[in-house]
């Protein structure tokens, strides 16, 4: 069976440079806030294009940080997406704010600009007031900047951009994480640049919004055992810290293979009964997931994985259909038509950058086998 992720592969592929990193922090005798965490702090910086990263426990602590350092919480509304990841609406209530759940534009995947714009100019009534918008960089796609950071300025909200699934996407050049007031990140395993753990980070160019988030996430501390104010305790540890290191020394060429897999798929589905992503124009699309899309997935599913070919759903259901927040999590007055249909329809295929050609190959020849009824 070819799996439709492998994070083992990508510990085999660095072994030795990874033992070597471990092995360096255990024999160093400092495990939590040290030396390899402020590296890979500027080093993550520097390959973002960014002045402060902030390390912490995983991506869905670096968004209630990010959303807490710039004063979102009870009494405030946050904007962001139904077709996503549920941490990032279980982010936003942990902060004690209220999730606004919009559609997404159907050929991306990503935050519509129109919805985001009609509940920006008339806010579903009931609500606390919108204080920030949470775009969700989907699949390694770059969401539609060029609109949303417009209606960011224009109706003075904060920007922080959910990047937990885009490392190294570009728009016009410039790296996802560098566009709004804050972005965060997830280094779960699985990620294009992923931990051996659990690990998160946050991102800022205000040097004041930097220092207010490493304090939060060390129990509120600026002055060592005294709070400022309730912080809470999200630390990447040294051990993560230093893998971290070590892969983001090779995440360019990680994802410039990502790309060169998507686009053998991309060939092989172009007159197929699977519908290929499309990329958004003046992005590069680092291919977290390579998502096609079918009425007939279900069917699909079965036949892959009967040839061995491991996919997944991602998602299969969105965040407001969910039992937790079902009837309960505030939606977009017009709905989340768009996000319903994409969730029966979506397939992820195997797509790691340590796929061997002939894997590619052997995926590629179940595809051609894949064809409509009749």
């Amino acid at each position: 069976m070819i799996p439709q992720a492998n994070p083992g592969a990508g510990y085999r592929a660095l072994k030795l440079d990874i033992d070597a990193a471990v092995a360096r922090v255990l024999a160093s005798g400092w495990y939590i806030l040290g030396n390899e965490l402020r590296a890979f702090e500027a080093e993550f910086a520097d390959w973002l294009g960014i002045s402060h990263v902030i390390g912490c426990g995983n991506g869905t602590d670096a968004i209630a940080l990010a959303l807490r350092g710039l004063g979102v919480g009870p009494g405030t509304s946050v904007v962001t997406v139904s077709h996503t990841a549920v941490a990032t609406v279980a982010a936003i209530e942990m902060t004690g704010a209220t999730p606004l759940l919009i559609d997404i534009d159907p050929v991306h995947y990503t935050m519509d600009p129109d919805a985001l714009r009609r509940v920006l100019q008339e806010p579903p009534p009931g609500l606390p007031p919108i204080k920030a918008v949470m775009p969700v960089h989907l699949y390694g796609q770059p969401a539609d900047l060029d609109q949303i950071v417009p209606l960011c300025r224009r109706y003075k909200v904060a920007l922080i951009e959910d990047c937990a699934q885009a490392h190294g996407a570009r728009l016009h050049g410039q790296r996802v994480g560098t566009f709004g007031d804050a972005a965060t990140f997830s280094f779960y395993p699985t990620k294009n640049l992923g931990a051996l753990g659990d690990g998160g980070a946050v991102a800022v160019s205000d040097p004041d919004l930097a220092t207010r988030i490493a304090a939060l996430r060390q129990y509120g501390w600026h002055k060592h055992y005294i709070s400022d104010e309730v912080g809470v305790n999200s630390r990447l540890d040294e051990i993560q810290a230093a893998i971290l290191r070590v892969k983001l020394a090779h995440l360019d060429a990680a994802n410039a293979r990502r790309a060169a897999i998507a686009e053998v798929y991309t060939n092989i589905l172009a007159d197929g009964p699977l519908q290929f992503p499309r990329q958004r124009a003046g992005a590069s699309h680092v291919f977290h997931l390579y998502v096609t899309r079918s009425l007939e997935r279900d069917r699909f599913q079965a036949a892959l994985k009967e040839a061995g070919i491991g996919t997944g759903i991602h998602y299969p259901a969105p965040v407001h259909l969910q039992p937790a927040y079902t009837g309960r999590v505030a939606l977009d007055p017009a709905g989340c038509p768009k996000t319903e249909l994409a969730a029966r329809q979506i397939l992820s295929l195997p797509l790691y950058p340590e796929l061997t050609d002939a894997e590619v190959e052997t995926v590629c020849a179940a595809l051609k086998t894949l064809r409509p009824p009749g």
